[in-house]
């Protein structure tokens, strides 16, 4: 159950955001939560998660889609600028291919000549918990 909606599975982003599955969060604000991915695309790779629990983005309530669009666009800007990176890939998988039942928004960081070529990624993790927290405080820093 997340936030009194029943799931057919526990929900991992719920988790995550109630602190039962530790993440490195850069964001908590009313509209959204944003932390690691733990199996990044590129380092610096953030998860953008409405904080109550919400299947896919077709469900996402109108009231809610401005606020929610509008933290991930702040991610995106804390990604560029936290980690120098020259742009950012920002999707939505929607149903297929949404590893999680729980809509998320990716936000990669992006440089010329970082080899990703169409939606074929590599993923890679992070050295230490670290490495990874250090990703973390960067971007949370670019936020403020």
């Amino acid at each position: 159950m997340c936030d009194g909606v029943v799931v057919a599975r526990p929900c991992v982003f719920c988790a995550i955001v109630s602190g039962e599955i530790p993440a490195s969060f850069v964001l908590r604000e009313p509209a959204a939560c944003a932390f690691l991915d733990a199996r990044p695309v590129f380092k610096g790779h953030v998860l953008v998660v409405p904080p109550v629990h919400v299947d896919d983005f077709h469900t996402l309530s109108s009231g809610d889609m401005g606020p929610f669009w509008s933290s991930v666009q702040r991610v995106s800007r804390a990604v560029e600028a936290g980690l120098q990176a020259h742009g950012t890939f920002v999707a939505v998988n929607n149903k297929i291919s949404q590893s999680v039942p729980h809509l998320h928004a990716h936000v990669v960081p992006r440089r010329k000549g970082d080899g990703l070529r169409g939606f074929f990624w590599p993923r890679t993790t992070y050295d230490s918990d670290a490495e990874r927290e250090d990703f973390a405080t960067r971007i949370r820093a670019a936020l403020t």
